[in-house]
């Protein structure tokens, strides 16, 4: 009767259920270099994503394998990376690098391999002037980052405006868009400087633009060139009426840098720890972040995080990993995300999405633009003396 004992035994035991293979996505980041510090934070909100992904089952039933390389801020070691990726990783989806100009090389990499790429930290308007299909954006292009703010100029009887910025494509997107809008909304435009990307020393920028006789000075770049230009005011002796700059100010590192002088900086923003509740797991977003890391996260982490969103949203929409249709999709499909909607043109380039505009006020941030999302009201400078106009 053995042999019945072992039959009933095999009949009885638990099914062996094979592992799943990995959905491997791979991408990279400048993680040391010139723009470590936003690229950390987009590597925190990856990792998140996946983590929860696969916390509730994985996508299609599958965990997601997530490969992150350094490329030390260098467009031509991202793209060698992004070719490594493809060609000997075999990994089935990619996202794409942070910035524009790292971006511009890995996307031409993907779209030669037929990658479809979700840009979570590149914006720079010249990433869509070209033949790509594969590209996506997730927030708002570069032209259009400083609309809120010479809006609010416009409100608060702030009639001019210096600009200036860094000669990387990012930079000078930033620059024009708000030279267009400034036009646009009848500020007087009283000079655009351009100044070598890298240049830490601002001070001779700062000069001119003061000279100019501008009442606002806006500042297109990355961390470096808002922290560089704030010093440099500061050594001119120079505070204009509204002090706007990209990408630094919206991080935590910007009031721990420069302290009690990061009061009145203006940006832009793609998403708000703030106004997280205003989108679907924004909260938990938040929550499980600081959980993690023990620091907030700044819109390069929900970024990052609501590319992986749009990205499960359209694998899930195709069934499998078919990267010719989930391309289709990401091009015709509108979402909502954490950092709110997602909606691209026929060129890949974002036309749903909007940004918030924030200040520093008393060591801390705070939204001011659009109404319906502001926690305070922007304060604008009266020479060395600050009033803050309702």
């Amino acid at each position: 009767m053995r042999w019945l004992s072992l039959l009933l035994a095999l009949l009885t035991a638990p099914a062996v259920v094979p592992a799943r293979e990995p959905i491997h996505i791979g991408l990279s980041l400048g993680l040391t270099g010139e723009y470590a510090e936003m690229a950390r934070m987009q590597q925190r909100g990856y990792r998140l994503w996946r983590d929860h992904v696969n916390d509730a089952g994985g996508l299609l039933g599958r965990p997601i394998r997530l490969t992150i390389v350094d490329d030390e801020s260098d467009p031509e070691t991202a793209a060698g990376i992004y070719r490594r990726l493809i060609t000997k990783d075999g990994v089935d989806l990619v996202f794409a690098p942070y910035s524009s100009s790292i971006t511009a090389k890995a996307a031409t990499v993907a779209e030669s391999y037929g990658y479809p790429m979700l840009a979570s930290g590149a914006s720079a308007d010249s990433l869509w002037d070209g033949d790509r299909r594969f590209l996506f954006g997730v927030y708002t292009p570069a032209r259009a980052y400083a609309v809120g703010f010479l809006e609010m100029l416009l409100r608060h009887g702030v009639a001019d405006i210096a600009i200036v910025g860094a000669d990387d494509a990012f930079s000078g997107s930033i620059a024009e868009g708000t030279r267009t809008w400034a036009q646009r909304f009848g500020l007087d435009v009283k000079g655009v400087q351009t100044f070598p990307k890298g240049t830490r020393d601002l001070t001779t920028v700062a000069e001119k633009a003061r000279a100019s006789g501008a009442q606002a000075l806006a500042v297109c770049g990355h961390f470096n060139e808002a922290v560089d230009m704030r010093r440099a005011l500061a050594a001119v002796d120079w505070r204009p009426a509204a002090y706007f700059a990209s990408v630094g100010p919206v991080l935590p590192s910007y009031g721990e840098t420069l302290g009690p002088q990061a009061d009145g900086a203006f940006s832009s923003s793609q998403w708000e720890m703030l106004t997280a509740d205003k989108f679907p797991g924004g909260r938990r977003f938040v929550g499980d972040f600081k959980a993690a890391w023990n620091v907030d996260p700044s819109y390069h982490a929900a970024s990052a995080y609501a590319a992986g969103q749009i990205l499960a949203k359209a694998v899930r929409q195709v069934g499998k990993i078919d990267r010719e249709a989930i391309r289709n999709v990401l091009q015709n499909l509108d979402a909502m995300t954490i950092i709110g909607r997602y909606g691209v043109d026929r060129t890949g380039l974002q036309i749903r999405h909007f940004p918030l505009i924030v200040q520093w006020r008393d060591g801390k941030k705070e939204v001011v633009w659009p109404k319906e999302f502001t926690t305070a009201a922007p304060r604008f400078s009266r020479g060395r003396t600050s009033e803050t106009l309702q």
